[in-house]
């Protein structure tokens, strides 16, 4: 069983969707299901709406899943977990106030030490602990040896006790801290392999830990994706335009293309423009890079176009707002200098809007309005263009701008004789 476990906290970054596409991927090729686990449960952070909006990018990206869950739902879990892990002396009630803690932390700062918790209420005798009426928090006590997880990408990592520490699994409020619900869900869920992004890298060994402290003897792998850097070299954060899923599909960039590019980062497929489908068949989480992927806009666009010119015409006719192949067929002239729907509707919109001519071809415009709009059909551009400039008397300069202005809405452009061959039936609302 894989999962993909994003929260409703603010639209899908694209290195969630890269996680969410590998995991589609690995699942299909071991034939495993794949569950989408909302992680709710820090619900002051939680934007309504936002949990649905995930559901319907992974839909639009053909990611397939099994079941969606929702952390919140496991919270009986978690705090019976607690309950044994305390039973047990695995984990402990911890009384220190934020303030104590707070002052521990600038001392270690100051002292230019990693901080860690010291135990303070690690063996407090039972009778303080239950007398106690402060507020108090529960933490598993840190692991007595080292942790190694196996990672496809990292190879084997090792964490030693001290890195993990005795962390809080249980906060004030008794609401399961991340990484104890995250630790438990994938181990109600029989997880067998986890991916997601580095970051994550220092909740492996805590989770890791709280498993093996509640016996859970399955050995999960592991496969941390090296982080997307922006075009400036940081890591990419929500500043970063292209940062968001939902901004790129509204520039117009076609979820197959954003997929292709996500996948090819970092990897080395053996062809630069495929479908997810194709990339089941010889994806590999071994060959990924162990370095940092930089987005590159530039690549992405290439890819779109490469996308967009296989679209069936009609498919992309319907993206620039048209039902017609003929226009999608129009639409792909114009990728010549478009590379995205959103582009490319700049481009097929002003054909059918009311034209804005310049002052200095106004007159000549007026004549050859006129002589289209009376002119019969022709098949062919050269003889549309020979009947129109012997009937008009315009030549040169005076006819060819005219005639681009008014068939096309713009000063430059691909061929008239090739934008031509799709307006053909469309002269007359073309030209009103």
């Amino acid at each position: 069983m894989l999962r993909f476990a994003p929260s409703p906290t603010g639209d899908m970054h694209i290195g969630n969707l890269r996680v969410a596409l590998f995991n589609y991927i690995v699942a299909k090729q071991k034939n495993e299901d794949l569950i989408i686990r909302i992680e709710d449960t820090d619900k002051e952070r939680n934007i309504e709406g936002k949990d649905q909006e995930i559901l319907n990018i992974l839909d639009l990206f053909g990611i397939e899943y099994s079941q969606v869950m929702y952390q919140s739902q496991n919270v009986r879990f978690h705090t019976a977990m607690a309950l044994q892990l305390i039973h047990e002396k695995k984990a402990f009630s911890c009384f220190c106030s934020s303030d104590w803690l707070d002052k521990k932390r600038d001392e270690a700062k100051n002292n230019k030490i990693a901080y860690r918790y010291d135990d303070a209420c690690a063996n407090l005798p039972a009778e303080l602990v239950i007398d106690n009426m402060n507020p108090f928090t529960i933490r598993i006590k840190k692991p007595d040896e080292t942790i190694t997880i196996k990672d496809h990408i990292k190879g084997n990592v090792s964490f030693e006790p001290n890195e993990v520490d005795s962390f809080i699994i249980m906060r004030q409020d008794k609401t399961p801290t991340y990484n104890f619900a995250c630790a438990v869900d994938d181990m109600l869920s029989d997880i067998s392999l986890i991916i997601r992004g580095e970051d994550h890298m220092s909740n492996t060994p805590k989770q890791d830990h709280i498993r093996a402290s509640l016996k859970y003897d399955k050995k999960i792998e592991y496969a941390h994706l090296p982080i997307i850097l922006n075009d400036i070299g940081k890591k990419m954060s929500k500043r970063d335009d292209a940062s968001s899923v939902k901004w790129l599909l509204e520039e117009g960039f076609l979820p197959s293309a954003i997929a292709n590019y996500l996948i090819l980062m970092g990897n080395k497929p053996p062809k630069e423009i495929f479908e997810i489908k194709e990339a089941i068949e010889w994806f590999s989480l071994d060959a990924i890079s162990k370095s940092p992927a930089r987005f590159d806009m530039d690549m992405l666009r290439h890819i779109n176009k490469e996308h967009l010119k296989n679209l069936d015409a009609k498919e992309l006719s319907r993206y620039v707002g048209f039902a017609d192949g003929e226009i999608g067929e129009l639409a792909k002239v114009y990728l010549e200098e478009a590379s995205t729907t959103k582009e490319l509707k700049t481009k097929i919109e002003p054909i059918f809007a009311q034209k804005i001519i310049p002052e200095e071809f106004m007159e000549q415009s007026k004549i050859m309005s006129e002589t289209i709009r009376n002119a019969p059909y022709f098949e062919e551009y050269e003889d549309f263009k020979n009947y129109i400039m012997k009937e008009s008397g315009l030549k040169g300069k005076n006819f060819f701008k005219p005639l681009r202005l008014l068939l096309t809405g713009a000063e430059h452009g691909p061929d008239v004789a090739e934008v031509y061959k799709y307006l053909k039936n469309y002269i007359g609302e073309i030209v009103k």
